[in-house]
């Protein structure tokens, strides 16, 4: 619909250079481009259409403009129009000009034979009916003005090519994103079912430990020593069914972040970005106006993506909901010798100093929903686990202007291996 609207009002944009008939006007090139957008099986119909649209455009003008209007003298007057957009259409259907199968070059050539070839048909079809002259003089402006008009349109299409090209690459961009942050958490989950399974394997031993001495305890192997050494028993035997299900999961998961398409090492500065960039869209879902500051200082090697997001990006959208409303949080990274230190420092209202040393300790919160429901509090234990699992330290500092975290672990623990 729009090409039947804008093509006519851009071929009123004229200049008659090889007769009194024969126009050149904006609307080949127009016509061109928006070709290049249809789909081919829609070229036929839209070039029939739009080439009936144009015809019946400009009687519409004689109609509107002249004193003396006639309809079939404006027809026969306007009619090999038709043939030039009929014959556009169908020979852009026959090249099968489409840019997933040709060159930009070569499909500029393409209309600018379409356009040359086009031409002819109507000045052939003018000379036809209404025995227009041809000066062989003039056709060489006629090439000229089609080479331009392929090259113009082609321009714009390449521009908007890359615009949607650009912009398919910020959707994919976000959609990585979004199953980065899909596979940290389960990443984190690997890491609290993993230790799941230490506790159970424990749990087990120790329950089959104490049906060893219930049943070695008594000498006459009384009624109930026999009962309760067959509780143990049992209590064992579905604890380690426990463990066995829970390793069935640790493997199903561990293979699922193993396999999938995403590199498991990035740059620094790349990982600082994106961790940026998520919480900035975190802070805007809360409503809440955060800046966010980053560094990098140093060289850096190439980080384990999952590791660093579970543990910076934890403490980054910490410091995203302890911000009443506005606020700052600043995100540094450091590489001194064989070590990486971490800083994410906010101003926000930070803890109580008489709960300062238990901030990491599992179910301590100082968050509260809408409705005062406090939050799990595992986040602030669980990266301290990560963090000591990995042979590193982590500290947190509160002074007037907020919290500050400081992460150090062994750069040996986060590169690739060899």
């Amino acid at each position: 619909m729009l090409m039947l609207i804008t093509v006519p009002l851009a071929g009123e944009l004229k200049f008659y250079p090889l007769n009194e008939t024969f126009r050149i006007t904006f609307g080949a090139p127009t016509f061109f481009f928006f070709l290049l957008l249809l789909k081919r099986k829609t070229v036929l119909a839209g070039g029939l259409l739009t080439a009936l649209s144009v015809v019946l455009f400009r009687i519409m003008l004689d109609y509107i403009m002249l004193d003396h209007f006639q309809f079939a003298a404006s027809a026969h007057t306007h009619y090999p129009t038709f043939f030039f957009y009929f014959t556009y259409a169908l020979l852009f259907f026959v090249f099968k000009v489409s840019r997933m199968n040709y060159s930009a070059i070569v499909i500029g050539l393409i209309g600018l034979i379409i356009e040359i070839a086009a031409d002819i048909v109507e000045l052939t079809t003018q000379y036809i009916v209404l025995h227009t002259t041809i000066h062989v003089d003039s056709l060489s402006d006629m090439a000229v003005i089609a080479f331009a008009h392929s090259f113009i349109v082609l321009s714009f299409f390449n521009m908007m090519t890359i615009y949607e090209s650009q912009s398919r690459e910020r959707q994919i961009r976000k959609q990585n994103e979004h199953m980065l942050m899909l596979i940290t958490s389960l990443y984190e989950e690997t890491v609290h079912l993993k230790k799941t399974l230490h506790n159970t394997e424990a749990i087990t031993k120790a329950s089959y430990d104490l049906y060893r001495v219930l049943n070695q305890q008594e000498k006459d192997h009384s009624v109930l020593n026999q009962t309760l050494s067959k509780k143990a028993l049992r209590i064992a035997g579905d604890i380690h069914e426990v463990k066995k299900d829970n390793q069935r999961i640790f493997a199903g998961l561990s293979k699922t972040i193993s396999n999938e398409s995403f590199q498991n090492y990035m740059k620094a500065e790349e990982l600082i970005e994106l961790i940026v960039r998520i919480n900035k869209k975190y802070a805007d879902s809360l409503h809440k106006q955060i800046t966010f500051f980053s560094s990098v200082n140093g060289e850096h090697f190439s980080y384990h993506v999952y590791t660093i997001l579970s543990i910076i990006n934890n403490l980054v959208a910490n410091a995203v909901e302890a911000i009443k409303d506005e606020g700052r949080i600043v995100l540094s990274v450091h590489r001194q010798a064989e070590h990486v230190e971490f800083h994410v420092q906010d101003n926000g209202p930070g803890v109580p100093l008489k709960y300062e040393k238990a901030i990491f300790e599992p179910g301590f919160t100082s968050k509260y929903d809408q409705f005062g429901n406090p939050s799990t509090g595992i986040g602030l234990s669980y990266v301290k686990d990560i963090v000591q699992e990995l042979e590193g330290t982590i500290k947190a500092t509160q002074e007037d202007s907020g919290m500050t975290f400081i992460i150090q672990i062994p750069l040996r623990n986060l590169i690739q291996k060899g």
